[in-house]
């Protein structure tokens, strides 16, 4: 299973969205080298305020270019970047990924996947009505995450639009994706 990075984006300071770059760099056990959620612990606001010990579980945050297409069916434009993803890709389930999955990205760095990004309300800060698109409900009353995968540093290297991921499942049994 293989895809394509589409973009990379960070931002050194905290912002939703992050700025497209020609690259990334990734540090292993850290996350993406200036972005201002890279370190061992915790960097999103709300879990610091829970906790600031807790380990970063959420070091490098990756969309599939394909939900861009599914909001712009309903009148949504979002660009790389702009829901403050680092890696961008595209032609590949991101979502239906078990925990522990590998990503293979580039010619060096490794990430592994810890779950699913837990979307919030800057989501209608950004564009109103925009959040009811990546977070809901299947038939089953089950809530749905759209807003892409978490994962964490395991070897790093330079990440560029173009680089090929790709994913290494876990053994079995899988364990699917929920928030983190």
């Amino acid at each position: 299973m293989s895809s394509t990075v589409t973009a990379v984006s960070s931002n050194g300071t905290y912002s939703f969205t992050k700025p497209n770059r020609d690259s990334i760099t990734l540090l292993a056990g850290l996350g993406v080298e200036g972005d201002v959620h890279a370190g061992v612990t915790v960097k999103h606001r709300s879990r610091v305020a829970q906790d600031p010990t807790q380990p970063n579980l959420r070091q490098v945050h990756l969309i599939h270019e394909e939900l861009f297409a599914e909001v712009g069916a309903d009148g949504f434009a979002v660009a790389p970047g702009e829901l403050g993803e680092n890696i961008t890709t595209r032609g590949m389930d991101l979502l239906g990924l078990p925990v522990g999955t590998l990503l293979r990205v580039g010619d060096d760095a490794v990430l592994e996947v810890t779950g699913l990004r837990n979307p919030c309300l800057q989501i209608d800060a950004f564009q109103d009505g925009l959040l009811k698109r990546v977070v809901g409900r299947d038939e089953a009353g089950n809530v749905v995450r759209k807003a892409g995968i978490m994962s964490v540093v395991k070897r790093g290297g330079t990440v560029r639009p173009g680089d090929t991921i790709t994913a290494e499942l876990p053994s079995e049994p899988h364990r699917p994706l929920d928030r983190v």
